[in-house]
């Protein structure tokens, strides 16, 4: 007989883990069902590790800098790729061990093997096709296995993997994913990035730090495509100044392999084709939803563009059937998956006052040098929305904090509507703006306005002060500029 659950999670990502965590402390009886790794793609190959790759990418860079700092190091700073790696492996095997503890403390079943739904409220899981790469550490007591499992709620919590272009496809040598990217066997010498988002640009990044010549094609007018324009020109400004070479509203159309480098055709905007040559390439243009061999087409489970529609509980057009996280579509960002997981739970519990997923006010970071970070919408968006505005701008250049980091290359830009003083959209280029993006969400989520912001005593000397400055100068009311 199928043992029986109150919620059955298919994947255990941040969305996935979370939600049954969640579902844990809330009573619910829970399993979740995974087939390769726990944690998912972002503890094990996403997130966390990319996080560890760019903090000795970091340290790097500043060690080769100590003059700039009145200091005096005999020799020079050299990287150990494969203690880097070993570094970045280490993180997140740490991590993978908790999420085991994690489901283990609110009484979570681990369900190893591949999950089909075969009816709403029922699941079948058999043998994983895709066996543990890099078993990092024991799996939790008491996993179950293959079988019939029942429950009344299933949620799909599958996530993502990378997109291939057609003649382009990754292969693992030549041609990387961020799986290969992550874990190099060398350093090549030289490296084409095709895409630059946030993977495509991180990467870029890493491998710049640690002395690659590297070439970022990317088809939009400008770098990090999502995120405000004048934010992404400051950045690419700054890329380009550490020697990366980016060619933008350009395209590769053909790749040439060789015994051990390839050759790629890249056209630009004029119609013109340009050949590069590098020993490896990095196909980083987005990534698809995990949606096959679920069994979901057979219940009739809308998708749209390879991703589960849902609603802003997670809820799809079957009773009964669930998705979060990446595989229901964009923003495909872990911190949305683990929100998505939350709320979806909740609202499953029963509880009152569950709010819907805002996605408007997901933040979004990326971790290159310098860092950039953002919510809500662009200027341009803005002004596209018809919206009356104001627009506020503070360069680190003026801040304290940031002169004695070493870090005055940045910016901190605000957009409020001129009626109302509703934050529209903050963004941000430069050193910490990922951590620093928050206190903006936070503005926003309490539908903060421009007089709270101005009247919010910030801590000196910090960079954090650009964000106050930045709101000031909407209002023409900046002190430090």
């Amino acid at each position: 007989m199928a043992e029986n659950y109150d919620v059955i999670i298919i994947g255990s990502g941040p969305g996935g883990y979370v939600a049954a965590v969640r579902a844990g402390q809330l009573g619910l009886k829970t399993a979740i069902v995974e087939r390769e790794h726990l944690g998912g793609i972002c503890l094990n190959w996403g997130c966390i590790p990319t996080k560890a790759l760019l903090r000795s990418a970091e340290i790097l860079d500043h060690s080769n800098h100590l003059k700039d700092y009145g200091l005096v190091l005999e020799g020079k700073v050299s990287a150990d790729v494969k203690a880097v790696v070993a570094r970045s492996r280490g993180v997140s095997a740490r991590l993978n061990t908790g999420v085991g503890f994690l489901m283990k403390k609110n009484k979570v079943d681990v369900i190893w093997g591949e999950a089909k739904i075969t009816n709403p409220g029922e699941i079948v899981v058999g043998k994983s096709t895709k066996p543990v790469v890099e078993p990092q550490h024991p799996l939790p007591k008491n996993v179950k296995g293959e079988g019939t499992y029942t429950a009344k709620h299933i949620i799909v919590a599958t996530g993502a993997r990378p997109r291939a272009l057609p003649g382009i496809e990754p292969d693992g040598k030549l041609i990387w994913t961020y799986f290969e990217a992550l874990k190099p066997d060398f350093l090549p010498k030289s490296l084409l990035v095709m895409g630059s988002g946030a993977i495509g640009i991180e990467f870029a990044s890493f491998y710049r730090s640690m002395g690659v010549d590297v070439t970022v094609v990317e088809v939009m007018p400008t770098i990090m495509p999502v995120e405000d324009a004048e934010i992404s020109g400051i950045a690419r400004k700054q890329l380009e100044k550490r020697g990366l070479k980016i060619l933008t509203k350009a395209k590769v159309t053909k790749v040439e392999k060789a015994a051990n480098s390839i050759t790629a055709h890249v056209e630009t905007e004029d119609g013109k084709v340009q050949q590069i040559v590098a020993d490896r390439m990095i196909s980083a243009v987005g990534v698809q939803g995990n949606i096959e061999n679920l069994g979901l087409e057979a219940l009739g489970v809308k998708t749209d563009r390879g991703c589960v529609v849902i609603d802003g509980y997670g809820k799809t057009n079957v009773p009964g059937i669930y998705a979060i996280g990446d595989v229901a579509g964009p923003p495909m960002l872990a911190h949305k998956a683990e929100h998505e997981g939350v709320v979806c739970i909740e609202k499953i519990a029963g509880l009152p006052n569950v709010h819907p997923t805002d996605k408007g006010k997901v933040p979004g970071c990326t971790y290159c040098q310098p860092q950039v970070a953002s919510v809500g919408i662009t200027e341009a968006k803005a002004k596209e929305l018809g919206r009356d505005i104001r627009v506020g701008r503070f360069s680190f250049a003026f801040n304290g904090k940031a002169i004695a980091l070493g870090e005055d290359q940045g910016l901190c830009k605000v957009i409020f509507d001129k009626k109302t003083g509703e934050l529209l959209g903050a963004h941000m280029v430069g050193a910490e703006v990922t951590e620093l993006i928050q206190g903006f969400v936070v503005a926003m989520n309490l539908e903060t306005t421009e007089e709270e912001l101005m009247h919010t005593i910030f801590p000196h000397p910090t960079v954090s002060e650009s964000m106050k400055e930045s709101v000031l100068d909407a209002y023409g009311r900046a002190l430090n500029a």
